[in-house]
């Protein structure tokens, strides 16, 4: 089945001239590695095709892998081929414009709750819409050409994604594509310095988060960074958002959720788990995700006290059904 969608997709790649490449708004590594490395792939093979990116805001954190282009015209949009990458539902699209493309693709990895496109492919076992790209160029690589940035963006979204290959999604058939990948010539050394060096101040906010972490009595971890905290450290959204990283480490903590405070006061909410699922929390919260990676938003503190006590059920029904947590 996913051997026909793939021929369909490269079928519908050959015949248009004019291509699209979207992703999700606030994106991560795993939206724009794969972006960028798909358009790489199509731009080296066809370099006739006129193959562009087509997003409305872009991540400082993933700067390092090159700029995004410039504006693209309704015009444009209506008679290109459009391939949406890493966007589970249509509202999260970062320039919802492209839906309106002579033809959308979606290809993505998250639960398919929100179909849309002409042409669909989904993987929700795959650890990231990027091992869908290298899988793609792997099917074909006896037509596609790739270079070393290419299999650089593909491999960082890989690695985001799969927390730094850690993650359970991560198979054998993971690490083969991504071992594909580094021998285009991916720069190791020097890609994992870009994604995991900070400035010093990055630390001292990480200290704060480690004074202000929570833990319910069930194990559940969880730290509210409100704007006032943001302001005191100058965080990006970006900066925000990783203090859900710093939670991951507890032991009894199996599940962790960071809550950010928004200019307009809204919450998003990153939930995180090991062994257990958290997405049925994010889904009854204005979210969902992955099944131990979700995010979801809070429209009040009364919202968030609620998101908490659910998810700490969740954690105390987990814990008292089953062994082997750590």
């Amino acid at each position: 089945m996913n051997e026909e969608i793939k021929r369909q997709i490269l079928k519908e790649i050959k015949s248009f001239d004019s291509i699209l490449i979207a992703r999700h708004f606030r994106p991560d590594g795993d939206a724009i590695g794969s972006t960028k490395g798909l358009q790489r792939i199509l731009k080296l093979t066809y370099p006739d095709k006129n193959i562009r990116l087509c997003n409305k805001d872009y991540s400082d954190y993933m700067a390092f892998l090159g700029d995004e282009d410039g504006y693209v015209t309704d015009e444009d949009i209506k008679k290109s081929l459009v391939l949406i990458l890493d966007t589970a539902t249509s509202d999260r699209v970062s320039d919802d414009r492209v839906l309106n493309g002579k033809i959308v693709i979606k290809i993505d990895h998250h639960i398919d709750n929100n179909p849309y496109g002409d042409i669909s492919w989904v993987e929700e076992k795959r650890s990231s819409t990027a091992e869908l790209i290298a899988d793609f160029y792997q099917t074909f690589k006896d037509e596609l050409k790739i270079d070393s940035h290419a299999a650089t963006c593909i491999y960082t979204g890989m690695n985001t994604d799969s927390g730094r290959f850690r993650f359970a999604s991560t198979t054998g058939e993971t690490l083969r594509l991504a071992g594909l990948m580094v021998d285009q010539g991916v720069d190791i050394e020097t890609l994992q310095a870009q994604l995991d060096l900070r400035y010093f101040k990055f630390y001292s906010y990480q200290s704060d988060v480690f004074s202000r972490i929570k833990v319910t009595e069930n194990g559940l971890a969880y730290i509210f960074v409100d704007l006032a905290m943001q302001e005191k450290w100058n965080l990006s959204r970006e900066e925000s958002s990783d203090s859900v990283t710093f939670l991951n480490m507890i032991k009894g903590s199996i599940a962790w959720i960071a809550f950010i405070e928004n200019p307009d006061h809204t919450i998003r909410v990153r939930l995180r788990s090991r062994f257990m699922t958290i997405n049925q929390v994010a889904e009854r919260y204005h979210g969902g995700g992955h099944d131990r990676a979700s995010g979801a938003t809070c429209y009040t503190k009364e919202e968030m006290d609620a998101l908490i006590k659910d998810a700490d059920r969740e954690v105390k029904l987990y814990k008292e059904t089953h062994e082997g947590w750590i």
